[in-house]
């Protein structure tokens, strides 16, 4: 009850003085800045405050799974820069277990296709694979709609965000738009790092050693302030039945590629690669100093004159760990505007 009245005093005491209540507090704006140490953003779409309030009730919200159990929050976990942490394969409705590992998302409007193996090339499209994937939300979208259509918060969420007049008007769509609103807002770039490149923080010793390690070992695929470039490459992988990009273009030249993921926040987003067979990033680095197979369509980088992998040392193995514990963006993993109510 003393805190209520100090607050109550607080505001109080700001309308008297100023006129008017106080301001917001920043991190509940809801306002899409591209940060300027990044490329060129590729959705330039507005983001309004009643449309990613929608999204985001939807992505939380198991209405979009079969058995009303899951929702894309469940595998897209904030803590984990919005990937499934601790689960090698994405779990869905009855307990069923997915072919991939659910990536983390964050910085969407800068990527340009979606899914490992790069399947939807639209940021609002993304979501209808994953809700109607038989192991993961399983929930044909006309369903979804027709669920939507019934619910009185919904129809007032819609007509606040698009201004629709009846429920009929509720369809894919804007569904997706709004989907893909509140996934655009998840924006990652105020880690150590960032603060780096914007001088406001200077890296110790052993990061900027990591650091010039990472830039002869890595760049070449996980390039710019992005660290991906979105590429798809086979990183020579013991081979499953996984066939990667081949599955999409029907391409033998693709057969084993996956997308080049982002690192960061990747201190958080683990377990690793596709199919999370890697619980650590200390396997990860092992993999690419001995684990490398000559397997089918491998990427040149990982097979120089016939020697496979990248060489590195253990104390570079060390260093580059500690460069990428920088790129861990504690705000974003907190920030209250992007967590479940």
């Amino acid at each position: 009850m003393k805190t209520v009245k100090i607050l109550l005093f607080f505001i109080i005491t700001t309308v008297i003085l100023t006129g008017c209540p106080p301001k917001p507090e920043p991190d509940k704006e809801i306002k899409f800045v591209a940060p300027t140490h990044f490329p060129a953003v590729i959705y330039t779409q507005d983001v309004t405050k009643e449309g990613f309030a929608l999204g985001k009730r939807l992505f939380y919200d198991p209405i979009l799974s079969v058995d009303s159990t899951i929702s894309c929050g469940s595998c897209h976990q904030q803590k984990g820069a919005f990937a499934h942490i601790d689960h090698d394969l994405s779990h869905g409705v009855f307990n069923r277990l997915g072919k991939r590992n659910a990536p983390s998302i964050q910085n969407l409007a800068w990527q340009p296709s979606f899914f490992w193996d790069g399947g939807v090339l639209q940021l609002d499209l993304q979501p209808f694979g994953p809700i109607e994937n038989p192991l993961e939300m399983d929930l044909p979208l006309d369903q979804a709609i027709e669920r939507l259509k019934r619910s009185n918060d919904y129809n007032k969420l819609f007509k606040d965000a698009y201004g629709i007049t009846s429920s009929a008007q509720i369809n894919t769509g804007l569904m997706g738009k709004a989907l893909g609103e509140f996934m655009k807002m998840l924006v990652s770039s105020n880690s150590k790092y960032d603060k780096f490149l914007r001088n406001e923080e200077a890296l110790t010793a052993e990061e900027t050693e990591g650091l010039d390690i990472f830039k002869q070992k890595c760049e070449s695929c996980h390039k710019g302030t992005l660290f991906t470039d979105f590429s798809f490459r086979n990183n020579g992988l013991a081979l499953t039945q996984d066939s990667g990009r081949a599955h999409i273009t029907l391409n033998p030249v693709d057969l084993y590629k996956f997308r080049i993921p982002t690192l960061r926040n990747i201190e958080k987003t683990g377990p690793y690669m596709h199919d999370g067979r890697f619980v650590t990033l200390n396997a990860v680095l092992d993999h690419y100093q001995s684990g490398v197979q000559n397997t089918p369509n491998l990427d040149p980088m990982l097979n120089q004159s016939g020697t496979l992998g990248i060489a590195l040392t253990e104390p570079e193995k060390t260093k580059i760990i500690t460069f990428l514990k920088t790129l861990t963006d504690t705000d974003f993993l907190t920030d209250t505007r992007f967590t479940e109510e």
